[in-house]
């Protein structure tokens, strides 16, 4: 029902680094592998509402309605920014823990989850995306192959992000013996999430 050609282009999107594997990377490096872990379901749920928009045909009316593109954007721009400040006000201070009990794994998840179902983007890529790989001339219906196709892009950005949290807890030895570094690595992230936050603002679409 899907494609090399679907799994090869999917694990290219899946790499490209974006908010959510940001995210997952900077939770892996601060909290732990198991907080990675949280936040790589988190980030992937959050693309969940936009896997059905494109589905249901909802991301046209979202591509149409420019008021409601905005709005979301904007959300999103202040979510990305509040990030960033959360992250700069960080005093450095070497708080590792392997256990995400001192952060809360709901509050790991949730931001995860707002850091892509705010950013109406994704609702306009999966409209664009998933279609180019539904077979025309398929017994199954199309709508069951977009809901597999979706499955399948979940699995493999869940995946993905669960291995770059991974990475990122691995060097986290080297990066806790120095405070210094520590606030050089959560100065870093903010500065990204920052900027992040700034091009979508200038984006125009």
């Amino acid at each position: 029902m899907f494609s090399t050609e679907f799994l090869i282009t999917s694990l290219v999107v899946v790499l490209i680094p974006g908010t959510g594997v940001i995210y997952t990377i900077s939770t892996g490096l601060f909290l732990g592998w198991r907080g990675s872990i949280v936040a790589a379901f988190g980030c992937t749920s959050g693309i969940i509402p936009h896997l059905l928009a494109c589905i249901l045909g909802l991301s046209a009316i979202l591509h149409m309605s420019a008021v409601v593109f905005q709005v979301l954007k904007y959300a999103g721009v202040v979510y990305l920014l509040y990030l960033a400040w959360s992250m700069w006000r960080e005093t450095g201070e070497p708080n590792f823990d392997n256990s995400v009990e001192k952060k809360g794994a709901w509050q790991i998840a949730t931001r995860g989850f707002l850091i892509n179902i705010l950013n109406p983007k994704l609702s306009i890529f999966f409209l664009a995306f998933l279609p180019q790989f539904v077979l025309t001339n398929a017994a199954t219906p199309p709508i069951i192959q977009l809901f597999f196709l979706s499955g399948v892009f979940m699995g493999m950005t869940l995946f993905i992000f669960v291995l770059y949290g991974i990475a990122a807890h691995s060097i986290r030895a080297y990066i806790v013996s120095s405070s210094k570094r520590i606030l050089w690595m959560q100065r870093s992230f903010a500065v990204v999430f920052a900027s992040l936050g700034v091009k979508l603002a200038m984006s125009e679409q």
